[in-house]
């Protein structure tokens, strides 16, 4: 893991949007993570954590 993908994992678990969108930018990956935070926030770590690490 390099550097900028642990930052990305940290804001990711904080912000789960966040580090989505500073990883893919405004695409789908944002807005289903923007979606599963909105309906629980532990879905959207999940999806966020799991979007950025794939």
């Amino acid at each position: 893991m390099s550097g900028a993908t642990c930052i990305d994992i940290i804001l990711a678990i904080l912000l789960p949007p966040l580090g989505v969108f500073l990883r893919f930018g405004c695409k789908v990956e944002f807005w289903i993570c923007l979606l599963l935070t909105i309906l629980g926030y532990i879905p959207g770590i999940i999806y966020a954590v799991y979007a950025i690490t794939k």
